[in-house]
């Protein structure tokens, strides 16, 4: 499994650094890409669950919302539009199921859908407010900030997840919230916070951030990565499945890549917001 991963994060990594150097049109097509991916599987296990949706607006409510947020980053009306849009045409879509209550579930699960896999909008969103970096910054001749603090979040949760598995799997211990993911521990959970934290750190001093503010954005990312990782292990858990899917090797489906992210996103995007200038 160990070897699995080591491959497929060869094959990822590389991607990830040419959608960067690429540009911000690169980060938005490649987001609502793997948006759409991840709507296909979301879908693909609320129906497994028995939850009735409609899949293909449900698909379209969650692209679209990544689409505006890559289009029009700073806007904050347009998300509402497009938020309010798919609650009513997922309503509309729902009348034709002819039991009220089949209809009704129908309407909800439409809506879940599209909007969990809409946090994905919070990635371009990042990259498209995040403000310059200092001048002074040691990294700021590579990229410009949006890209920067893309990459603290992909590699800050990257360092949560694999300094978890890590300490997981070396020290044990006691479990916590089996009923939703069996191997997860205390241990794991402590170590991929040392991590992340110490990465953050690292990477805030990079972009000219003050280095112990890592203090509070690691930890709020790994608890947030945290969050997204049991959230659709819960999900799995109601569909009876193991994975969301096999497009990643050793992984399993793109859902299983993204989970931390959909809520390590916003965590990240209000971070900035709220307490970088």
């Amino acid at each position: 499994m160990l070897a699995r991963r080591a491959a497929s994060a060869a094959v990822l990594v590389p991607l990830l650094g040419a959608v960067l150097l690429l540009g911000h049109v690169a980060i938005a097509v490649a987001v609502v890409l793997i948006a759409a991916a991840a709507a296909v599987e979301t879908f693909r296990l609320l129906r497994q669950a028995g939850h009735p949706a409609l899949a293909g607006l449900g698909t379209a409510i969650g692209v679209l919302l990544v689409a505006e947020g890559a289009l029009l980053p700073g806007a904050g009306q347009e998300a509402l539009v497009a938020i309010a849009a798919g609650f009513v045409l997922a309503a509309v879509g729902s009348f034709g199921r002819h039991d009220p209550r089949d209809g009704l579930a129908t309407w909800q699960w439409t809506v879940f859908g599209g909007l969990y896999v809409g946090l994905l909008s919070f990635l371009p969103r990042l990259v498209g407010t995040a403000p310059p970096l200092p001048a002074t910054a040691p990294l700021a001749a590579f990229l410009d900030g949006g890209r920067w603090w893309l990459v603290l979040c992909v590699l800050t949760v990257w360092s949560y997840d694999t300094g978890a598995y890590f300490a997981g799997r070396t020290i044990g211990g006691p479990r916590f919230l089996t009923h939703i993911s069996p191997s997860k521990t205390w241990a794991g959970a402590v170590g991929g916070l040392v991590v992340a934290s110490a990465v953050a750190v690292a990477l805030l001093a990079g972009i000219g951030e003050p280095p112990a503010a890592g203090l509070l954005l690691g930890p709020l990312i790994a608890a947030s990565a945290q969050a997204g990782d049991l959230a659709e292990s819960l999900l799995k858990r109601a569909a009876g499945a193991k994975d969301s899917g096999e497009l990643i090797p050793g992984h399993g489906g793109i859902l299983d890549r993204l989970d931390s992210f959909l809520f390590a996103a916003p965590a990240v995007y209000f971070y900035v917001l709220a307490l970088v200038r």
